[in-house]
């Protein structure tokens, strides 16, 4: 069951100089730390990153070519490791300024803003973390979307089993859209479990099978095209931005590398694990997208498993997928309606908080059904939130939110070469939000004329 939260705290400077700053110890002061390795630290960042998202890539790589999207695949996962790992610089900053030993994501980008020396920026410190607040939402509860599209996808193939699935129902068997909406008591069941620790035990299952879906993808890949033929190289600048959009979403961990260097016995070796993280995440994706391309060509679908034999083995790999993102997806629906709720029982008396807890799971469920009933494209949806969401997330706001912080100290360096370099990262993201955004919000129009009129 939820708890109300406690009051946020104030955000403010404590430390009035370097001196003071460096004097204030975060870590000793931190409570309620589950003190991760290192090692540990690294599979939480791959695990977070490598979800549902990765079994799209493929359909990714069919939009951007081999090279194209080989080379954007490894440029947007570093320059996403960089910018990430600029946000918990910044974080451990604002730690020590703040003397608050811990942050959550919207924490740090509102503190960025109270601690600004000018007044009238600190003032936006409150807008700035709603932004945050929204952004967050649609980005975690658009996955969950995604989601329900891959279970409905893998359980409509299965019941009709046949080779390839679309939209319209083969052999007398109903529309996409009807399993999705059969979906929505089981979705709103699960996602009425209160407690998250009965979910987490199915998280290391969920991995395992996501982890044998990758090798799959080799195996029958290689079985469908051992010669590599019929690759395209690249593609044309409409579809390459799709591509961005989709391979973005596939990779980010922005939500969660925060959290994790909360929870880290030695937080200042957190570059470390962001790198060792950031480098397995491009290799896992580019394993999935590069050999679900090579196998499945212009015929690819997500997610990878549905392109799969339907022989015993692959059957029995794409139901276990359904499961296990089944439970993700009441994994994924936490963070989001935590935020939410963090408002909406400010609106209700204290003795029935829980009642409308649940009746609010009930709802935000039922709606994230009708957003993938409506837009029932999983490819859509993915580069929709990666260029939309993602480009805040993962690349605008941690330049942004680094610029805030080192304005008054340590300051810019010399010829101001941190803010020139936050200026060029920003406008990249900012590049990807406006022209991918547009390609991407087309696409998800022309998904729903296609599938509604």
């Amino acid at each position: 069951m939820s708890q109300p939260r406690a009051r946020r705290p104030d955000f403010k400077v404590i430390a009035r100089n370097e001196a003071e700053e460096n004097a204030y110890d975060y870590v000793s002061q931190r409570t309620n730390v589950k003190h991760t390795s290192v090692f540990g630290s690294v599979a939480h960042i791959v695990k977070g990153a490598l979800g549902g998202g990765i079994l799209g890539g493929h359909v990714a790589y069919l939009k951007g070519g081999l090279y194209v999207s080989l080379f954007l695949n490894v440029f947007f996962g570093f320059y996403m490791g960089y910018c990430l790992h600029l946000l918990v610089q910044s974080a451990q900053i604002l730690y020590k300024r703040t003397q608050i030993p811990s942050m959550s994501y919207p924490d740090v980008g509102e503190a960025s803003v109270a601690c600004f020396p000018n007044p009238k920026v600190a003032k936006l410190s409150k807008l700035f973390r709603y932004i945050i607040d929204v952004v967050i939402i649609v980005d975690l509860y658009g996955a969950c979307a995604c989601y329900q599209l891959i279970i409905a996808k893998s359980i409509k193939q299965l019941v009709e089993d046949v080779e390839r699935t679309d939209m319209e129902g083969v052999n007398g068997h109903p529309h996409l859209k009807v399993y999705l909406a059969a979906m929505i008591i089981p979705m709103v069941l699960i996602c009425l479990i209160t407690h998250l620790k009965w979910l987490a035990p199915f998280s290391v299952v969920a991995n395992f099978v996501v982890l044998l879906a990758m090798f799959a993808t080799i195996y029958y890949s290689m079985q469908v095209n051992p010669g590599f033929a019929n690759l395209k190289s690249h593609s044309d600048y409409y579809e390459t931005l799709e591509f961005t959009g989709m391979i973005v979403f596939s990779m980010s961990c922005a939500g969660i590398v925060i959290p994790i260097e909360n929870n880290m016995a030695e937080p200042k070796k957190f570059p470390l694990a962001l790198f060792y993280g950031m480098f397995l995440i491009v290799l896992g994706t580019i394993m999935v997208s590069f050999f679900g391309y090579v196998g499945y060509l212009d015929k690819s679908e997500s997610p990878i498993t549905v392109n799969f034999p339907m022989t015993t083995f692959p059957k029995i790999l794409k139901g276990l997928i359904a499961v296990m993102i089944y439970v993700t997806h009441a994994l994924n629906f936490w963070p989001p309606f935590n935020l939410c709720f963090y408002y909406l029982q400010k609106c209700h008396p204290e003795n029935k908080v829980f009642f409308w807890e649940l009746v609010y799971r009930a709802i935000f469920v039922i709606v994230i059904a009708i957003v993938a009933i409506v837009f029932p494209n999983i490819n859509s949806l993915m580069g929709f939130l990666g260029s939309v969401c993602l480009s805040n997330m993962a690349f605008i706001w941690p330049c942004l939110i680094n610029i805030l912080v080192l304005y008054e100290r340590p300051g810019f360096g010399k010829y101001r070469w941190r803010l020139w370099r936050n200026l060029v990262m920003i406008a990249v993201g900012i590049f990807l939000l406006i022209c991918g955004g547009l390609v991407n919000v087309n696409e998800m129009i022309s998904v729903f004329i296609q599938a509604n009129l």
